[in-house]
C-alpha cells in the first residue's frame, strides 16, 4: 500500500492510495495534482472519496468527472456537494477494490463533515489536524468534542491523512497551551526538520496526536488549567472547557 499527500493550493493536501493496480483519491479541491500524478503512472483511480462541502476539498471532481465519466464519487449526502453519486453517512461501510472503510458521522468543522476509516488509515478531512482541530464554521463545541472523542478512541496506530499541512502553526500555540508536554516538544522537532527538508509532516499516528495534541487532551489537568488561566471560567467542564481552547487558538497569534 501507497500513500501519498499531493500538495494543492497554499497548504491542501489530495489524497492518492495506492495498491497493486488499484487508486483511491480523497477530497481533490484541485483537478490538477490529481490528474498529473494519474498520467504520469497511466493509472486511473477506483473511485473518489469526499469528507466535506467545502470547495478546495471537493472542487475538483467536475474535472475529474470530466476525464473519467462514471467515476464513483462517495461523500456526504449534502445538497452542497456536487457529483456524489454513491451518499454516505454515519455506520456504512465502503468497500472498493481492497479496500473497506467503516464511515464516521464527525460533524463540527461542517454539520455533515464525515471520515472514513479502515485499513489502518484515518481521511478525517478538516476534523483532525496534526496537533489541532479544524474550526468550527458550522457545528457546536459539543459536536466538535464529540468528533474528537470518536477519532481518539481509534488505534494508536492509526494513519491520520487529514486535509492540511498546519502542523507548525498549530505546534506552535500547543506549546503555549502544554508547553512542558516532552512528546508535544520531539513532535514539534520533527515537524520543523520534516518541513526543512522539503517534506509533509503527514500523515501522523492517532498515538503520537493523543500525546501531544491539545485538543484531544482537554481532560489533563495541565492543559485545563492553561485554559483556565486564559479564561477564567471556561475550564468548569470539558464542553466550556473545548469551547475555551478552541476560541483561544482562533484569535492565537504566534
Amino acid at each position: 500500500m501507497r500513500l501519498t499527500p499531493l500538495p494543492a493550493f497554499s497548504d491542501n493536501y489530495i489524497w492518492l492510495l495506492d495498491e497493486d493496480d488499484a487508486r483511491l483519491v480523497v477530497d481533490p479541491g484541485d483537478a490538477a495534482p490529481v490528474l498529473a500524478a494519474c498520467e504520469a503512472d497511466g493509472r486511473a483511480p477506483l473511485a473518489i472519496l469526499l469528507t466535506h462541502h467545502h470547495d478546495d476539498h471537493v472542487g475538483g471532481v467536475p474535472a475529474l468527472l470530466a476525464r473519467w465519466p462514471g467515476l464513483p464519487v462517495y461523500g456526504p449526502a449534502d445538497p452542497r456537494i456536487a457529483g456524489v453519486d454513491h451518499p454516505v453517512g454515519d455506520g456504512d461501510r465502503v468497500g472498493i477494490g481492497p479496500w473497506r472503510f467503516d464511515v464516521l458521522a464527525v460533524p463540527g468543522h461542517t454539520v455533515s463533515h464525515i471520515a472514513f476509516h479502515g485499513s489502518g488509515l484515518l481521511f478525517c478531512g478538516d476534523t483532525l489536524f496534526s496537533l489541532g482541530c479544524g474550526r468550527l464554521f458550522e457545528g457546536t463545541p459539543r459536536d466538535m468534542l464529540g468528533s474528537l472523542d470518536r477519532l481518539a478512541a481509534l488505534p494508536a496506530q492509526t494513519l491520520v491523512c487529514c486535509g492540511h499541512e498546519y502542523t507548525l502553526a498549530n505546534a506552535a500555540f500547543a506549546r503555549v497551551v502544554d508547553p512542558d508536554n516532552p512528546a508535544l516538544r520531539r513532535r514539534q522537532e520533527e515537524a520543523i526538520a520534516m518541513r526543512d527538508r522539503g517534506l509533509p509532516t503527514l500523515p501522523t499516528t492517532l498515538g503520537s496526536e493523543r500525546d501531544g495534541n491539545p485538543f484531544l487532551r482537554i481532560d489533563v489537568p495541565a492543559v485545563r488549567a492553561a485554559v483556565a488561566a486564559h479564561a477564567p471560567g471556561a475550564a468548569d467542564d470539558r464542553i466550556e472547557a473545548f469551547a475555551g481552547l478552541r476560541r483561544w487558538k482562533d484569535g492565537f497569534r504566534a
